[in-house]
């Protein structure tokens, strides 16, 4: 089914972006909501959230732990129960603690896997069923460098978005013959947010990945053809050095 044919039943497909904050998260809603989409926002945090909530049509606010598989589960039944059936999955959650095996407790080590991988597990879980009955879905994950390479201070997070990128791999080995897209986009540079440019306030603005321009890049995975479909793309600025 079709946007178009989707919203001629009154009821508009279902988009949930897991991660809102005032980057990415914020964009990626903003995004898929002028493309005629329901947002499920969903955060640890409501204020953004909410707010978002009050600007999209058809949106609402979900206030989930992505590490918590229980409270994945519940929210889940609930967008279902309030929107309906998923039709774009977007896991943007993927918090980290920086620091070396000499300052990294084993507790943020395993708290970056639940959010970035086992989060994104069963979120998956939760909207695949719908999708291989309808025979159609994408999957997006927002994934980074760091799943490519473990420098001294990603002990943690490095890991976890090494797992967290098998696990795309593995769900789009399977999925496609089923019409899910699952893809991921790599995020490779610095994302434009007021903490950042305050970091690096003589920084040219061509240094900042701008969230919108990576909202258009998740918005045209889930809109490929099946016979070319992307699964792994990569988003960086020109500027940055790779």
């Amino acid at each position: 089914m079709t946007i178009s044919e989707s919203n001629s039943q009154k009821r508009p497909p279902v988009c949930v972006v897991v991660g809102i904050g005032p980057g990415n998260g914020a964009a990626l809603a903003r995004r898929f909501s002028a493309a005629g989409y329901a947002v499920a926002l969903l955060s640890r945090q409501l204020k953004m959230s909410k707010e978002l909530e009050g600007q999209l049509p058809h949106s609402r606010a979900y206030a989930c732990d992505a590490g918590n598989s229980d409270d994945i589960t519940r929210t889940f039944a609930a967008i279902r129960q309030d929107l309906g059936e998923v039709e774009v999955l977007i896991w943007n959650a993927g918090s980290g603690t920086f620091g070396t095996i000499d300052t990294v407790t084993a507790a943020d080590f395993e708290q970056a896997w639940r959010v970035n991988s086992l989060g994104a597990f069963v979120a998956a879980q939760q909207v695949i069923p719908a999708m291989k009955q309808a025979g159609r879905g994408s999957i997006v994950f927002i994934g980074a460098t760091a799943s490519r390479r473990g420098v001294a201070r990603t002990v943690a997070f490095a890991p976890a978005k090494a797992a967290q990128r098998s696990l795309a791999e593995s769900l789009a080995r399977h999925l496609w013959p089923a019409g899910i897209h699952v893809s991921l986009i790599v995020v490779d540079g610095i994302v434009d947010l007021p903490r950042t440019r305050q970091a690096m306030p003589n920084a040219p603005v061509e240094t900042f990945i701008n969230p919108d321009d990576l909202a258009d890049t998740a918005l045209h995975l889930t809109q490929q053809k099946k016979s070319a479909w992307s699964f792994e793309v990569e988003a960086r600025p020109f500027r940055e050095n790779w």
